[in-house]
């Protein structure tokens, strides 16, 4: 049986964790509104850059068949780039598992097509750097602040890939910010761009070709994807980081109250056996 020292020094320990824990779910959540109101801003901006690029390219006659932008022709997917956007951190509970599980599953599904990652944060990186998988590029601490030019970097990286047949499509694979509790693995595939059919295209008014037009826009849109992934996973990732650190938090509570009704039976146990020892001492001596 344990010693009454020890057991406080056990429940102190565990009040010391609780603070931090508590401490870092109010630091996520802070982070939270303001990720989630970028994520809020930027998804009409992507779904309305979308809607136009579709006409211009319908006005381009670019149509099903890309027209001769590298950017629209199509391939056989014989190798593949995918994108991986996983956390810098942990303590996030099952977030950047359910990436790496999702990144392996997409490989295994596909053993006859060469599989390239780009491995955008430091759980990927770290994980996947130790398996014999190929990587074409490494980016760490891109979601602590969302810099649209540095994500736009990585994604002109991507079509310059594309556009030079280094490779046949190119996806994304991210957690996709659903709410505070609910985070959804999404996968996009970016490149061939697929521009929506089925609406019904809008006559502009062009003060250039619409094809100049079309080549200007295809790598905005390919950025804006890039740059929306980012902030998506930037706010699932704290929204799972606070649920985490909250269970974390109302498990220590339950464990500081376990061990406090531990340490008062044992008390209790300690002073009965004192007790007895007393009396059967007295007894004795009579």
């Amino acid at each position: 049986m344990p010693s009454l020292i020890d057991i406080r020094r056990r429940i102190r320990s565990v009040k010391n964790t609780q603070q931090i824990t508590k401490a870092m779910k109010m630091v996520s959540a802070a982070k939270l509104r303001r990720a989630q109101d970028r994520v809020i801003a930027a998804r009409p901006y992507a779904g309305m850059l979308r809607q136009v690029l579709a006409n211009v390219a319908a006005a381009a006659g670019a149509g099903e068949e890309g027209g001769e932008d590298p950017l629209l022709a199509r391939r056989a997917p014989n190798r593949i780039l995918l994108v991986l956007i996983t956390g810098d951190k942990g303590l996030a509970g099952a977030f950047n598992t359910n990436l790496i599980k999702g990144a392996m599953r997409f490989m295994a599904e596909r053993p006859q097509v060469s599989v390239t990652l780009e491995l955008i944060g430091r759980k990927g990186r770290d994980f996947f750097r130790k398996r014999p998988v190929q990587i074409s590029g490494e980016h760490i601490n891109l979601a602590a602040k969302v810099v649209y030019g540095e994500i736009a970097a990585v994604a002109q990286k991507a079509m310059a890939m594309y556009s030079t047949e280094e490779t046949d499509a190119v996806y994304l694979l991210y957690n996709e910010f659903k709410s505070v509790v609910s985070q959804k693995l999404t996968m996009t595939r970016v490149l061939p761009i697929e521009l929506p059919q089925n609406a019904a295209p809008l006559d502009y008014i062009y003060e250039q070709p619409p094809a100049e037009m079309l080549g200007v826009l295809l790598p905005r849109y390919v950025e804006t994807e890039f740059y929306r992934a980012l902030l998506e996973s930037a706010a699932a990732e704290h929204a799972a980081r606070m649920t985490a650190m909250e269970s974390a938090t109302s498990n220590a509570a339950e464990m500081i109250d376990k061990l406090t009704l531990y340490l008062n039976r044992v008390r209790q146990a300690s002073i009965t056996k004192e007790i007895i020892e007393v009396v059967s001492g007295a007894t004795a001596a009579e």
